[in-house]
């Protein structure tokens, strides 16, 4: 399943066993805080500064 910008911080941590790490490397550090759950990724990437495409490259890249 791939992982869109209006997907939701808390579905995303559920849909793929490493976002977490992905998302702490990128430099979202608060991923399991309650309101981050309930953001999109693009709103995350937008409060943090972050490229939403680039992190959207990197969660939905083949291990």
């Amino acid at each position: 399943m791939e992982i869109t910008r209006d997907d939701r911080i808390g579905d995303i941590l559920q849909m793929k066993e490493d976002a977490a790490d992905i998302l702490t490397a990128c430099g979202m550090h608060c991923v399991y805080c309650p309101s981050a759950a309930r953001e999109t990724l693009e709103e995350a990437c937008a409060v943090h500064g972050m490229d939403v495409r680039k992190v959207l490259a990197l969660l939905n890249k083949e291990d």
